[in-house]
């Protein structure tokens, strides 16, 4: 099992006043956390690092979908190779493939973004 030490066993309780609306957006924020209020409130209390769920979630989100236009794209051209006779416009397979590119490109773009927020935000907790 995984035992305390006495002294890190929490024992001692604080009290702080506050409105409904901030203890609501307290408990919002731990939520999205993942952290209990009372975690959530001791690491920002004491200078802890917290990672959003949300941005996490998010991050993971926009792998799978520049994931998913990677096979569409790959399927797309796989139908075009089998069935290439019963194309009937060039054209429109080259704005539906630059379509699925152009797409792509912007997930690339936005993960970058948020890969480098994630990890600036990372690097100055560190720093603390």
């Amino acid at each position: 099992m995984n035992k305390k030490s006495p002294e890190n066993i929490r024992k001692v309780c604080m009290k702080s006043y506050m409105t409904e609306s901030e203890r609501d957006r307290i408990a919002a924020l731990a939520e999205q956390c993942g952290l209990s209020v009372s975690e959530f409130m001791r690491r920002v209390l004491l200078g802890q690092e917290i990672n959003s769920k949300i941005d996490k979630e998010a991050f993971l989100d926009l792998l799978r979908v520049n994931a998913d236009l990677g096979r569409l794209g790959g399927l797309f051209k796989l139908s075009l190779t089998e069935n290439a006779r019963k194309v009937t416009s060039h054209r429109e397979v080259r704005r539906i493939l630059h379509e699925i590119e152009d797409r792509q490109e912007e997930l690339r773009q936005l993960i970058s973004v948020t890969e480098k927020a994630v990890l600036n935000r990372a690097s100055v907790k560190e720093k603390r």
